[in-house]
């Protein structure tokens, strides 16, 4: 939607400027007549964002100044502030969830209605005292975000997944499917991505835990990072990936582009939606088997949820091994449930037990997270995939976390400590150069 179009909205009365009758509200519609008339749409043009608010925050002091002085209205300075920047955000931004977009602190913003908007910040939800006016200003930021991407969301076509320009990741459902009115879900995008001593720091792992898993990245082990919704997979995946030497071709599949690596020579990949006619969707499943083609050294796909399943652990055993994935699942026994589930997907009618083969022979270490009452995010275990016996798959912890409590202040007790038990695949540290120091041997 084009900022004229916009403004030409607010002119005509759109139902997120309140037309009542204090005299900052008119005002504020006011300011929002000026600009229809008198803004120049080419300076805001610019793809320099920063450079884009500026003119239009200049424009709208401008405007506010005078026409208050016309109307005789009076204002603090906190006041006048606060309606330039609503004005601003309004035009340019996401309207009153433009300030929690803007805060780094802030991890996800949950819209359940105009009158409950919550955020997860420090791992725990708040509710807010954001609000929109009604549920078609709820409407029309859904249709901002998902406009520019060639995306539609109406009664037809009634949720949509989008991304931000910051690679903020956003789920938008309407009615009739949401039976309250609209639900906007924005999951927030780090500029800086977290570093292994960040995950360490956070008591999400421990160091022993962060040489051993650096030490399986480089051995070219297949893992498989697991856990509930939220519960930190892709930032453990994200770090995961930052111990791939830097002289790997790696190629990311995902369905919204959140990894964030660093090496040199990486190729990303994301899913296409189909379009308004129903055509030109691009699953996963395809970006697997075309990344295949594309002389991979690392395959990470971002998630696996369905038929997709089957080609990574085809490609995991046809020498493209050290690849990394993420499946939601309760525990690491679930997540291979859930593939096996995933492969029967495929279409392809397959046994049980040759499935399970395929898995042991592909997939090396499960490594499961979990998200706590605190709003914490804790590896639980780290499990080996060793074998068979019969037709069930054999696992071994090689770390686990123990709770012991919680404390006063209702934080998480407990740590994360090696079972004792040496996993069959540390001969293949050796065998490609890779030292474990004596300490972590000492811990088995």
């Amino acid at each position: 939607m084009s900022l004229l179009k916009q403004l030409e909205e607010v002119k005509k009365g759109t139902p997120h400027i309140e037309r009542e009758k204090t005299p900052l509200q008119g005002l504020k519609i006011k300011v929002h007549e000026r600009l229809v008339k008198e803004l120049d749409e080419d300076l805001l043009k610019d793809e320099d964002e920063a450079k884009k608010r500026a003119v239009l925050k200049e424009q709208v002091e401008r405007f506010v100044v005078s026409t208050s002085l016309e109307d005789q209205i009076s204002y603090t300075k906190k006041e006048y502030e606060k309606l330039v920047k609503e004005i601003v955000d309004e035009i340019l931004g996401l309207g009153p969830i433009e300030p929690l977009i803007q805060d780094p602190f802030i991890t996800e913003i949950m819209v359940n209605g105009p009158k409950q908007v919550y955020i997860e910040k420090g791992g725990k939800l708040e509710l807010t005292e954001i609000r929109f006016k009604d549920d078609n200003h709820i409407l029309s930021i859904i249709e901002r975000i998902v406009s520019p991407l060639g995306r539609r969301i109406d009664e037809s076509s009634p949720y949509v997944d989008a991304r931000l320009k910051d690679g903020s990741r956003v789920n938008a459902i309407i009615p009739p499917l949401a039976l309250n009115g609209p639900v906007l879900t924005i999951r927030k995008f780090f500029k800086e991505p977290l570093k292994i001593h960040d995950l360490i720091r956070f008591g999400t792992m421990t160091m022993e835990l962060a040489e051993f898993l650096s030490a399986c990245v480089r051995c070219r082990l297949n893992i498989i990072v697991s856990g509930g919704t939220g519960s930190g997979k892709t930032t453990t995946l994200n770090v995961l990936s930052s111990f791939i030497p830097n002289s790997e071709r790696i190629i990311t599949i995902e369905d919204a582009a959140e990894l964030q690596l660093q090496q040199e020579h990486v190729v990303r990949l994301e899913t296409r939606p189909p379009n308004i006619e129903g055509k030109g969707e691009v699953t996963t499943r395809d970006l697997v088997r075309n990344a295949l083609r594309m002389r991979p050294d690392r395959i990470i796909v971002g998630e696996v949820r369905g038929g997709e399943a089957l080609d990574m652990l085809q490609a995991m055993n046809t020498g493209h091994d050290g690849s990394l994935t993420t499946v939601h699942a309760n525990s690491s026994r679930d997540a291979l449930s859930r593939i096996e589930t995933m492969v029967l997907m495929a279409g392809m009618e397959l046994p049980i037990r040759a499935i399970k083969e395929q898995i042991v022979s592909a997939m090396d270490l499960i490594i499961h997270q979990s998200r706590f009452q605190d709003g914490s995010r804790k590896i639980v275990n780290v499990t080996e995939i060793q074998g068979m016996e019969g037709d069930t798959i054999t696992l071994q912890d090689i770390f686990t976390f123990r709770q012991r409590g919680i404390d006063e202040k209702g934080r998480v007790l407990g740590e994360l400590k090696p079972t004792g038990i040496k996993p069959r695949f540390s001969d293949r540290f050796k065998e490609r150069g890779i030292e474990i120091s004596r300490d972590l041997y000492q811990l088995y």
